[in-house]
């Protein structure tokens, strides 16, 4: 009987099931959008109950597709949008409001607080997190104070916490277990990275109960088994790690350095440093790594927050593209930006320069710039806000870029991975599947039931698409980040704040 691997992939808009044969090949697939709740500007909810039944159902496409049942399916992996946070009661195991989700807002406020106390040093240093509201922490906080009823419920027992994977853990085991696995619970900021507990402290400091808090536990183990009722028999559920921590997994990156991007809406920088957690001194979060041993690796991660997006703003507020493939074209029509940058700020700018206030700008505009230089320039623009990223985590953590792999959507378009290859004076790869984080999560679920042996059996299915040598003069090179630093600083000034 031919066995796969299921891995589902819960999305910020969409929920996906994925399932693989012993290659790492896509057998079958299924996905769905579920819907998006905005109360208040600023704020963003989803319906914890839709994000299941979404996610159930796909599994359950995906498996009929090619004519399947539980007895071919040797476990079940799941990775997940992080720091969206999820309440439920214990018995009766409904949700006591919507999920608050990693982008919302509403609990900005309670940073600066958090500031104010001179508490931001203790987060920083246990959970390797800069105190923001896009971690659960604040969320959980948040449904205590304001859904009537919850905070009694909660001293005593009865309410549970989750992200979504140990929502989707509860569900598919029939409420019989609650767990989540390191990587989600260092995006809590409630979790000590060091010694890999809940920090009591820190549960004290937000006044949440230690007993809402699920047991954590390694991303590669048999958490417990799918109920026979929803699946027909007992599937092992066997991994479980954040997007993209997942995503690193995928990629194959085992090593201390070796680093991979994800080419997104935003984009993702995460770098595998190895035993030893490093401290940033530029703004990047220190946070676990995916692994199969109880003592983890660690990473460095950084984000871009507009990479994809601004070809979405090329083509949909601006109208220069008719579809985001078409940015290729234009890219390849002209020699270069004629002068022209585009620095994407549309919600500030992150690590290196951290300026919540800065706006995007296009600067370098002549009379001869046209539609073409201004794509092209807004696609450059990613390559050089990674390439900033870059340079920071090499400075962090002491260890050289040998390489960087890519995955993502954006990473089709052959000209950024050039471009890209190009800035960074290292060879960019591009694997066969760029599915990377679904991949990573049956990765970990396949390997704990000995569907592969170990990660050497893994890696072996990693097979390089495209590698994009770095081919550019250095002159030009150095011309051009002159040109970016100088957009940049130009696009910092906009709010008063100076890039030096």
């Amino acid at each position: 009987m031919k066995q796969y691997m299921i891995a589902l992939d819960q999305g910020t808009t969409s929920s996906r099931c994925i399932l693989f044969d012993r290659s790492g090949g896509i057998c079958s697939m299924a996905q769905k959008e579920f819907g998006q709740i905005y109360p208040r500007p600023g704020w963003v909810e989803q319906d914890a109950m839709e994000i299941w039944s979404s996610q159930f159902s796909v599994m359950t496409e995906a498996m009929s597709k090619i004519g399947v049942s539980g007895e071919n399916i040797a476990g079940i992996g799941i990775t997940n949008q992080r720091e969206t946070t999820i309440l439920w009661n214990r018995i009766t195991g409904e949700p006591v409001s919507h999920a608050i989700v990693w982008q919302c807002r509403r609990t900005s406020g309670q940073i600066e607080q958090i500031k104010a106390d001179g508490f931001d040093s203790v987060i920083r240093k246990r959970t390797g997190l800069v105190p923001d509201a896009y971690f659960s922490a604040t969320k959980i906080a948040w449904i205590l104070e304001h859904v009537p009823g919850i905070r009694e419920q909660a001293e005593r027992g009865e309410i549970l916490f989750g992200t979504v994977d140990t929502w989707l853990v509860w569900k598919l085991t029939g409420g019989k277990v609650h767990v989540t696995d390191y990587t989600n619970a260092s995006r809590t900021m409630l979790f000590d990275i060091h010694k890999l507990e809940w920090d009591l402290e820190i549960l004290d400091y937000f006044h949440i109960p230690a007993s809402l808090l699920p047991e954590v536990r390694p991303s590669s183990e048999i958490y417990g088994y799918s109920d026979k009722s929803l699946t027909g028999t007992g599937i092992p559920i066997s991994g479980i790690a954040g997007d993209q921590q997942a995503a690193l997994f995928g990629q194959c990156c085992f090593k201390a350095g070796e680093m991979k991007n994800t080419y997104g809406t935003g984009c993702f920088l995460l770098m595998n440093t190895g035993d030893t957690p490093v401290n940033s001194s530029n703004g990047l979060l220190t946070t676990l790594a995916a692994g199969t041993e109880k003592r983890p690796q660690y990473a460095l991660e950084g984000s871009v927050f507009v990479a994809g997006a601004g070809i979405q703003w090329l083509r949909d507020e601006m109208g220069l593209i008719r579809t985001a493939a078409e940015s290729l074209e234009c890219c390849r029509a002209v020699r270069d930006t004629a002068g022209v940058y585009v620095v994407p700020a549309f919600t500030g700018l992150g690590a290196p320069y951290w300026d919540a206030e800065a706006r995007g700008i296009i600067t370098g505009l002549t009379r001869g710039a046209g539609r073409n230089h201004i794509v092209r320039a807004a696609v450059e623009a990613m390559a050089y806000q990674v390439y900033d990223l870059v340079q920071v985590m090499k400075q962090d953590s002491g260890l050289p870029l040998l390489a960087l792999k890519t995955d993502g959507g954006a990473s089709a378009n052959d000209f950024l991975m050039q471009f890209q290859a190009d800035l960074l004076g290292v060879p960019v790869h591009r694997p066969s599947c760029i599915e990377t984080t679904a991949l990573g999560a049956a990765y970990l679920a396949g390997l704990s039931v000995g569907f592969w042996q170990d990660r050497e059996d893994i890696r072996r299915n990693w097979s390089l698409e495209s590698c994009f040598e770095p081919m550019m003069e250095e002159k030009t090179k150095t011309e051009l980040l002159g040109g970016w630093k100088n957009a940049v600083k130009k696009c910092l000034e906009t709010d008063g704040v100076n890039a030096d």
